[in-house]
């Protein structure tokens, strides 16, 4: 009974023994003991000493992890650090960051902390948001108004003029539920970790920061993603500095740009502060899971050290062949696709399909605007592909009217009942990821479950595939059987017993992007009030809208490796042997153009064989 009394009195442990409790579970757990030896000789070069206190400063981080200057990121990055570093006692943030305060920002940086936390791993965003948020009493009041003022005119009343108009997006009408912060305070991260340090009771519990009011200064926000583009194809032990060329000239450019569409998907930059935790929390998971993935291999960086030389180990046996040198991570590029494209694309897609293994099937600017040259190039690369199409939105204005082809294809599109997404002439980028081959449509649409709608510019969105409806890609050539040829996602299939209310009338799906058979106008729908279609709406834009383009840009990149480019070029091979063989054909009339009558009837050359066009 004794020893019970004594350890009742026994004073609670400090948050700062906790902390190195917890600290020393994720080195024990989450680190090899080379990476662990790695990780204190690192520390310990790069530490300041004061009053026998050694800490990691924000330069010495950035310049150690080789931040580029010019993206001006070093500050946020290093709040994010100072504050995960505090992890789990968030309320002490920001954190002086020493030894044990650094293994816990590089277990959770590197996701190595769900080897220890297992429940609550998936709550990492929720612990991301609040690193990087900030609580402003005048920020925060601002956005309320403009939420409270966009409500009062969604319901039809007249917003006082003299109060400022902020919303989370310019269209959007967020409801009540966008000023509640209440899931943030459930952090299941943070209990999982009070837990496994036995640190219980309601009263500890409610000592974590609920931060009501936060968000995320738009401006650091932007800072971090053109970081986070920059740093997704990073690989294990590769440099930051090798990425030089991408950070200035033109290529800087291009990467603030794929920032700003990433951003627009968040907030209204001209009417928004910042953002909030209910729309981080609704877009990031759907449209950018992915996100911050390049965080893992930039903070290994710490569990490798340059003084740490194992190749003084000899080893008998035969010599190490020296490895070539790593492929590009894009071999080509394109109209579309760049670097920059590329990164955003790895935000949904793994990087791992992605870098150094696209390459270009089928570019229109190259190839030709013709559904022939693109059966002839895209057909038959069994790997996955990416069809990027971009465009200029078409004038909206009423009675307008276009060249000949512009109002035919028009003509073909039920009449307009949702606005456009933007102004007139604004360029878009939309773009569809595709496990499956191609191959015509008959009756069925074709496409897998991950088969994925997406838009690039002006704002990043993503539509991700229906699991009941799954008419994701139709592909119909022009015959006499076929009102509304052309390529289009998440559409009806045809039928021949099909009616609608014109039979030269393209059924819409409810999300869905449709290209004509000329590749010379597209159509992007979404009519977030209609279910059952292909895709699901936008989680960023809770509103409808129709974008009808002018196509000036097409292409398709195959996501595989040697073997399937191997396949892809003998194909083409082949194809091209024939089409030589086709021209060089004499019957022996004498009449050339009777041959060649005669050959087309026959279905060998022509319109009717995809090689025919080559001669």
């Amino acid at each position: 009974m004794g020893q019970v009394q004594s350890d009742e009195n026994r004073p609670l442990p400090t948050h700062e023994e906790l902390t190195k409790e917890l600290a020393n579970k994720f080195a024990e757990k989450c680190f090899t003991s080379l990476e662990l030896y790695s990780f204190k000789d690192v520390f310990k070069s790069l530490a300041d000493n004061q009053n026998e206190v050694r800490y990691l400063k924000q330069d010495t981080i950035a310049q150690f992890l080789g931040i580029p200057d010019i993206l001006g990121v070093s500050p946020v990055l290093f709040q994010m650090v100072s504050y995960i570093g505090a992890f789990p006692f968030l309320q002490d943030a920001p954190a002086v960051l020493g030894l044990e305060q650094m293994v816990v920002v590089i277990a959770i940086m590197t996701s190595r902390y769900k080897q220890v936390l297992v429940k609550g791993a998936s709550d990492r965003n929720k612990l991301l948001f609040r690193s990087l948020a900030v609580y402003d009493r005048k920020l925060s009041a601002t956005y309320q108004e403009g939420v409270s003022s966009t409500t009062r005119e969604a319901d039809g009343s007249k917003a006082d003029s003299t109060q400022p108009s902020v919303s989370g997006f310019a269209v959007d009408t967020p409801g009540d539920e966008e000023n509640d912060d209440s899931d943030i305070e459930d952090d299941e991260l943070v209990c999982s970790a009070l837990d496994s340090l036995d640190y219980v009771g309601a009263s500890q519990r409610k000592s974590v920061s609920t931060m009501h009011g936060a968000m995320i200064p738009a401006d650091n926000f932007r800072k971090l993603v053109m970081l986070l583009l920059l740093v997704a194809p990073l690989g294990d032990q590769e440099n930051l500095s090798s990425y030089a060329d991408r950070v200035s000239g033109t290529e800087l450019e291009s990467l603030r740009e794929r920032a700003e569409c990433i951003l627009a998907a968040f907030l209204d930059v001209e009417k928004s502060p910042g953002i909030k935790f209910h729309r981080f929390n609704a877009i990031v998971p759907v449209s950018m899971p992915y996100l911050f993935d390049g965080l893992g291999p930039l903070f290994e960086h710490f569990l490798f050290s340059k003084n740490l030389n194992l190749s003084q180990h000899t080893v008998e046996g035969p010599p190490v062949p020296v490895t070539s040198l790593p492929q590009p991570l894009l071999q080509d590029t394109g109209s579309i696709m760049n670097l920059n494209v590329l990164s955003q694309l790895s935000l949904f897609i793994p990087g791992s399909s992605l870098f150094r293994r696209v390459r270009l099937l089928y570019s229109g600017d190259d190839d030709g605007f013709s559904m022939g040259s693109f059966e002839s190039k895209v057909f038959h690369w069994r790997a996955p592909t990416l069809l990027l199409v971009r465009g200029v939105r078409l004038s909206s204005e009423t009675g307008h009217t276009g060249s000949g082809s512009e109002s035919a294809f028009l003509s073909t599109l039920p009449p307009r009942r949702s606005p456009p997404g933007g102004t007139d002439g604004e360029q878009l980028t939309f773009g569809l990821y595709l496990s499956q081959p191609w191959k015509y449509t008959n009756r069925e649409c074709f496409g897998g479950d991950d088969t994925t709608l997406f838009q690039l510019e002006p704002i990043h969105d993503v539509f991700m595939p229906s699991t009941l409806n799954k008419d994701y890609v139709s592909y119909l050539r022009p015959s006499s059987s076929t009102n509304h040829a052309g390529i289009s996602f998440g559409c009806p299939p045809p039928h021949p017993t099909q009616t609608y209310r014109r039979t030269n009338t393209i059924p819409l799906g409810s999300i869905s992007l449709v290209l004509d058979s000329s590749f010379e106008y597209g159509c992007f729908t979404h009519d977030q009030s209609s279910r059952g279609g292909a895709f699901q709406p936008s989680p960023a834009r809770r509103f409808n809208f129709q974008d009808r383009f002018e196509v000036t840009h097409l292409e398709v990149w195959g996501c595989g490796g040697d073997e399937e480019a191997k396949i892809q070029a003998e194909r083409w091979a082949w194809e091209a042997r024939e089409a030589e063989a086709r021209r060089r054909i004499n019957l022996g009339t004498g009449d050339i153009e009777a041959d060649r009558a005669l050959l087309e009837m026959a279905g060998l050359i022509g319109g009717n064989r995809s090689g025919g066009s080559m001669g």
